[in-house]
């Protein structure tokens, strides 16, 4: 049989592969976060028809004669790079500027030893998502991760924050020198401490744990004091963060030499009025009472290969042998020395990332796959009646 019969074949296999590929970026035009493909060929063994000959000394040297058996796909590439922003004005609706994937986890909420109502401690005790001392996984306590760009996050009746199909975004919990915003109860359940927004000393929890934007938080008690009768208010007052008002010397009234007693705040529960996500993922909340507390951190991973991540559907990717570990953004309050955060966008609250497809380059690329399909048909066709002229010859 002809050659040129198993050629064209081969050029009809990999357009028609290209028009698949073409025909999805298209069809994810106004997919949140899609990052569009590219198809790549190559070609195929060549048979030879003869070996290269050295010259000699009555004649020059003669190149080898090769036939070209065909075309194949080389590589299905991933193109991350950015998409537009798109504003939404829903403050649940974040997009990544730059470098970064946002975490999810599938499976049971870690449990803990956190009691409902009373103060969560300094360090989360819940086993969530282990992390190396190099930002990498380590052991995630029967959570399946994966990562997404799409920062269209919902609620639901329990104030878990989540994904589009309910996967649980993943986060640091956010403690001062005596509580911790989040928590887990030995039944698995989210226990919200209120920790000052604008405390010096907050710092994340060596862990992930799956976040949560609660109606209330537990505030604990503020204990009753006195400020001296001295003109230094600022250094009589106690430290920024045990009533939550950081501008304590505006906030005292100037009264001469006489003390100020304070009255102890008993523990209360307070509602969430609303909250706002920053540029480095922390959430705030401000509650009614007039205070902002700080309720998180949400975690924001790296790859060394990002195109070698594998899609799985829903916007959602997986890492794999070729994509690299996820590396983790360090959280709020880490030290200079171990600090990777500047290495990651950032996260912008009302806006989604848009899809990258390129509609002129696809419509272009689809012309060239087609006109190529028709060609490689033709090639078949004109090797058919070749073969039909042979077979005739008999006649």
């Amino acid at each position: 049989m002809l050659r040129s019969l198993y050629s064209g074949i081969s050029g009809m296999k990999v357009n028609q592969v290209k028009l698949d590929v073409i025909a999805n970026n298209i069809a994810n035009v106004g997919t949140t976060a899609f990052k569009s493909s590219r198809v790549r060929f190559q070609d195929m063994v060549s048979q030879s028809m003869s070996q290269a000959l050295a010259p000699g000394t009555s004649q020059g040297g003669v190149n080898s004669k090769q036939v070209g058996l065909g075309v194949q796909v080389a590589g299905i590439d991933t193109l991350v790079g950015q998409g537009m922003m798109q504003p939404t004005s829903r403050n649940l609706d974040v997009a990544m500027d730059g470098e970064g994937y946002l975490m999810l986890g599938k499976g049971l909420t870690p449990k803990g030893t956190a009691v409902e109502g009373t103060a969560a401690g300094i360090a989360a005790t819940a086993k969530g998502v282990d992390l190396d001392t190099d930002n990498t996984v380590g052991g995630t306590n029967g959570l399946n991760l994966s990562y997404t760009r799409d920062g269209a996050l919902t609620l639901d009746n329990e104030g878990n924050l989540l994904n589009s199909d309910g996967l649980r975004v993943l986060g640091y919990s956010v403690s001062d020198s005596k509580n911790v915003s989040l928590d887990y109860d030995t039944n698995g359940k989210a226990v919200s401490t209120y920790v000052d927004a604008d405390g010096k000393s907050v710092t994340t929890s060596p862990k992930l744990l799956p976040l949560v934007i609660p109606g209330s938080i537990y505030v604990p008690t503020v204990a009753a004091y006195i400020i001296p009768a001295t003109a230094n208010y600022a250094a009589a007052i106690p430290q920024v963060g045990v009533v939550g008002d950081a501008n304590y010397a505006a906030a005292v009234p100037q009264v001469g030499t006489a003390a100020i007693n304070v009255a102890a705040v008993p523990a209360h529960t307070s509602r969430i009025t609303t909250f706002s996500i920053e540029k480095d993922g922390t959430i705030k909340a401000v509650l009614d009472s007039g205070k902002v507390a700080v309720l998180g951190q949400i975690a924001m991973v790296s790859f060394k290969n990002p195109a070698g991540l594998e899609k799985v559907g829903g916007n959602v990717v997986t890492n794999t042998s070729n994509s690299g570990e996820p590396v983790v953004r360090s959280g709020i309050g880490t030290a200079a020395a171990t600090d990777n955060s500047g290495s990651y966008g950032d996260m912008l609250q009302g806006m989604l990332e848009m899809s990258n497809v390129d509609l002129a380059e696809q419509f272009t690329d689809m012309i060239v796959a087609q006109r190529a399909f028709q060609a490689s048909g033709k090639a078949i066709t004109t090797g058919d009646e070749i073969l039909q002229d042979i077979i005739g010859l008999k006649r």
